[in-house]
């Protein structure tokens, strides 16, 4: 265990891998468990407790995992009960909520905001000022751009809220708004300003307010006639698949 900063305080009842290091004025609650070889920046808050915790004596702090490799970079705060996998990364100033899961290689972007209650496969990777809203359920490869909104009350104000769910290898275009429990397919493009209220098959392309299905995605074309989508045959940098090529 490497400890650079000042000011840090891990609980003893955390788990720390070897070779982590923890910028200046850190907290690290209790049943955290980070792996080997990851970085937790200033100011980071990593196990915050849960509402339970100010009026409950004998509350105790649920589990949180944050996988080896990962970055968590400076005034992060993530709340316990979560899961992050292998190599997770944040931007500055991210708040994660409990019960969030994440998989491996996953990017989340500065001012982001994850309402807990999710999950993430692999891959995924979250641009800066992303909002996901309680109940989200996000495949694998899929990626969100800035200034996105996911809402899980369609009829505000309500009880019953359902996320939404997004397929793998979707592509969610700026300042785009995916409401309640709906269902976006695999391989699909949400343009910039999209406001998605219902659901969408595979490989469509979605635009408009209200969005609506345009077209595949398979017959858009670059500037020398080549196929833009599936966008896993174009697109290598930070994939698995790079090296196959």
């Amino acid at each position: 265990m490497k400890f650079n900063g000042i000011n840090v305080r891990i609980s003893p009842n955390a788990i720390i891998g070897k070779n982590v290091r923890f910028g200046d004025d850190t907290v690290i609650y209790d049943n955290v468990v980070i792996g080997d070889n990851s970085i937790i920046a200033n100011n980071c808050i990593i196990g915050e407790p849960l509402s339970d915790y100010y009026s409950h004596e004998n509350y105790q702090n649920p589990q949180t995992v944050i996988g080896a490799d990962s970055l968590i970079r400076s005034h992060c705060i993530i709340y316990a009960g979560s899961t992050f996998g292998t190599h997770f990364s944040t931007g500055h100033r991210v708040t994660i909520r409990e019960n969030t899961r994440i998989g491996n290689h996953c990017k989340v972007g500065t001012n982001s905001d994850l309402q807990g209650h999710l999950t993430m496969g692999d891959f995924c990777q979250l641009h800066s000022n992303v909002h996901l809203c309680q109940f989200s359920n996000l495949g694998n490869f899929v990626f969100i751009y800035p200034n996105v909104v996911m809402a899980n009350d369609t009829h505000p104000p309500t009880e019953i809220v359902k996320g939404p769910t997004v397929g793998d290898y979707t592509q969610i275009g700026i300042q785009s708004s995916i409401v309640g429990g709906v269902a976006v397919g695999e391989h699909c493009l949400i343009g910039a300003g999209a406001i998605v209220t219902e659901d969408f098959e595979d490989y469509s392309l979605i635009i408009g307010s209200p969005a609506v299905r345009k077209s595949d995605v398979r017959s858009m074309k670059g500037e020398e006639n080549e196929a833009l989508y599936p966008w896993k045959d174009r697109f290598m940098r930070g994939m698995p698949w790079a090296d196959e090529n």
